[in-house]
C-alpha cells in the first residue's frame, strides 16, 4: 500500500497534532540540497520503508511501539504512525535524507535525518507534537539541541504522550528496553568503564568512556544525593551472566548529555 493510500485510511485524530511550528523547530532546517527518496510505506512512528526496499530509522526520536509478540501497542504509537504518514503524504510521498555519521544500525537499516519538501525536520515535528522521545546515540548527535528543544516544547504544553508520561522508578523496572526513569543517585564511581551512577533501587546508569566527551565530568562527580531523570535502553545484566553480588541487575547506558537531566 502506497503512502497516499495509507493517509486516506488514517484516522482524522492525527489532525489534532497539526499546529503552528514554534521557533524551536526553526533550529532544525534542511541543510541545503539533499537527495530525495520515494516512500513506499510508513512502518511506524520512527521508521520508513523506501520504494527501493530499504528501511530508514529516523535519528533522534524513539516513537512508542506498535504491537509485537508478547507486547501490546503502546499509547500514541498509532498516532505517531499516522502523523508521520501525513507529513510524508504532504511532501508528495517523498523525503529528503541526510545520513548519520553512522549510516546503518545493527539491523542494516539506514540511519538518517528526514526532511519534507518544505525543509522541515520530520523528527522535530513528531517530537514537538509529543509523539516520541528525543534520544541521542553517538555518533549521530548533529541535531540533538534542536530536537531536544522540540520535545521540551511538547512536554511543557502537555502534548501527546506528555499528557501522562510513562515515568518509572528503578523499582518499577520489569523488562529491558526503552525507559524514562527518575530516581536519586546514591553513589558515583569512576573507573575504566566510565562513570557509574548507582540509583536508589536496582538500576545503575553508566556513562561509557566513548561518551565522556559529551558530559561535564565535574558535574557528574557532584550528582550523589541528587534526583535525576534518565532515558535510554535498559539492559538486564543478569542475562549477560557476569553480574556480581551486590550489583544492580538493571543497567542504563547514557550515550549523550541530553539523556540525563538533574531534577530540582
Amino acid at each position: 500500500m502506497g503512502i497516499l493510500e495509507q493517509l486516506k485510511k488514517a484516522s482524522l485524530v492525527g489532525a489534532f497534532f497539526v499546529f503552528v511550528a514554534s521557533q524551536a523547530l526553526a533550529g532544525c532546517p534542511r541543510p541545503g540540497q539533499l537527495p530525495s527518496y520515494a516512500v513506499q510505506r510508513v512502518v511506524d512512528g520512527d521508521t520508513l520503508r523506501l520504494a527501493d526496499g530499504r528501511s530508514v530509522r529516523l535519528i533522534g526520536i524513539n516513537a512508542p511501539e506498535l504491537s509485537r509478540p508478547g507486547v501490546g501497542t503502546e499509547p500514541y504509537a498509532k498516532a505517531a504512525q499516522r502523523r508521520l504518514q501525513e507529513l510524508v503524504a504532504a511532501s508528495d510521498g517523498k523525503v529528503f535524507l541526510r545520513l548519520g555519521e553512522q549510516a546503518r544500525d545493527h539491523y542494516g537499516r539506514l540511519l538518517a535525518y528526514a526532511y519534507d519538501a518544505r525543509g522541515r525536520n520530520l523528527e522535530a515535528e513528531l517530537l514537538a507534537a509529543g509523539l516520541g522521545y528525543q534520544v541521542a546515540v553517538l555518533p549521530n548527535v548533529a541535531l540533538v539541541d534542536c530536537q531536544r528543544a522540540a520535545e521540551r516544547e511538547a512536554r511543557q504544553a502537555g502534548r501527546g504522550l506528555w499528557r501522562r508520561p510513562q515515568l518509572l522508578s528503578p523499582a518499577q523496572l520489569e523488562r529491558g528496553g526503552f525507559a524514562l526513569v527518575q530516581g536519586r543517585v546514591r553513589k558515583v564511581e569512576r573507573n575504566r568503564g566510565g562513570f557509574w551512577l548507582e540509583l536508589d533501587g536496582p538500576l545503575v546508569l553508566q556513562v561509557p568512556p566513548k561518551a565522556l566527551a559529551r558530559f561535564d565530568e565535574s558535574a557528574l562527580k557532584r550528582l550523589a544525593g541528587r534526583r535525576v531523570e534518565a532515558r535510554g535502553w535498559v539492559v538486564d545484566r543478569r542475562q549477560r551472566g557476569n553480574l556480581k553480588a551486590g550489583q544492580a541487575p538493571w543497567l542504563l547506558p547514557l550515550t549523550d548529555r541530553s539523556m540525563l537531566e538533574v531534577l530540582p
